[in-house]
């Protein structure tokens, strides 16, 4: 069965080179461009298993439009694109009703991994392989009391550098702590860290 991609992104560029990615790197898929919600929507009536959202559109951005695409598209999986780092916009993603969680910066491989993994009803624990019986318990990852320390301040923002302020600890010390608390999530970035945390409840 042919899984129909829709994807929505104002730069024509960025459109191409992830929609090469996605077509090379997934078997039987159609690729449908927008570059605007507006555009996108004139699509209804064709049937779509994916939406790739980038936030940051003119008009209406992605953030606000995804309630648009949820009500067009019901059964659609929702994955956001962005550029922006800040977990505010990943947390208001979540809220919203996106099963997934793609910077920009990403290369092909790691797009393909989450995509799959949102197709596959894996959302909850995209962007790496989260215990499944974690997530199926409510059991929460293992984490140290430093770690979810560090975590909290990870997820709003803030550098390494300025959590060992906060925490009286080394830069060195948090940089391990935070390589620790990706390898643990079994994420590879601290964007992906702060979607995961807040996907399980670990931080609100």
């Amino acid at each position: 069965m042919t899984t129909r991609i829709l994807l929505i992104d104002d730069h024509a560029l960025v459109r191409s080179g992830i929609g090469m990615v996605v077509s090379a790197g997934l078997d039987d898929v159609e690729i449908l461009e927008a570059d605007s919600l507006a555009s996108a929507l004139l699509c209804k009536g064709a049937p779509v298993d994916l939406v790739l959202l980038d936030i940051q559109l003119e008009a209406l951005n992605g953030l606000e439009g995804i309630a648009m695409l949820k009500q067009e598209w019901p059964e659609a999986k929702i994955v956001v694109i962005s550029a922006i780092q800040g977990t505010l916009v990943i947390q208001e993603a979540i809220a919203r009703g996106a099963q997934g969680f793609v910077h920009k910066s990403e290369n092909a491989a790691r797009i393909l991994q989450v995509i799959n993994q949102v197709l596959t009803n894996e959302s909850a624990r995209h962007q790496g392989h989260v215990q499944e019986d974690t997530l199926s318990t409510g059991q929460k990852p293992n984490l140290t009391p430093r770690q979810y320390q560090v975590l909290d301040l990870l997820c709003h923002g803030l550098s390494n550098k300025t959590i060992g302020r906060q925490l009286d600890l080394s830069e060195h010390t948090v940089r391990g702590h935070v390589q620790a608390i990706l390898q643990i999530l079994q994420v590879s970035s601290r964007s992906e860290a702060a979607f995961m945390a807040r996907r399980l409840g670990l931080i609100f």
